[in-house]
């Protein structure tokens, strides 16, 4: 049974809104980074063979920044959720293939980093799920 203070706690639509932030922080800092240094994002789009890389940042801030507003606000989180989770497996493909990486040490490194952007995108799915059982 879960303690009164805590139900309190997990009802408070306050705490939801924080929790849907602070799931969401790193990508929508990022997408305001992004906009705020427009150079590095398109330098980091082309080191990773991303072209055009205007577009693809483009496209990037507006999936970070659009997204994580739709699951912050509570509306539409399963599209936001959706969007962040396909752009973070695409990116974790990407960027961190743990697989070809010959060193055992950066191999470890990336391996633990590829997992963690997986339970962020499960987070992401939990996200939308649990939105809806309070509608």
């Amino acid at each position: 049974m879960t303690p009164a203070p805590i139900t309190r706690l997990l009802g408070d639509r306050r705490f939801a809104t924080l929790s849907a932030a602070v799931l969401t922080l790193p990508y929508w800092t990022s997408g305001i980074a992004k906009l705020f240094d427009l150079g590095g994002a398109l330098g980091e789009a082309r080191h990773f063979g991303l072209e055009p890389a205007a577009l693809v940042v483009a496209l990037t801030i507006a999936v970070q920044v659009g997204g994580s507003l739709l699951i912050i606000l509570g509306r539409q989180a399963w599209l936001g959720a959706g969007a962040l989770g396909v752009f973070t497996a695409a990116a974790t493909l990407i960027a961190h293939p743990f697989w070809q990486v010959a060193d055992p040490v950066t191999r470890f490194h990336e391996r633990n980093t590829f997992l963690e952007h997986v339970g962020l995108i499960g987070g992401l799915m939990l996200a939308p799920i649990l939105q809806e059982r309070k509608a």
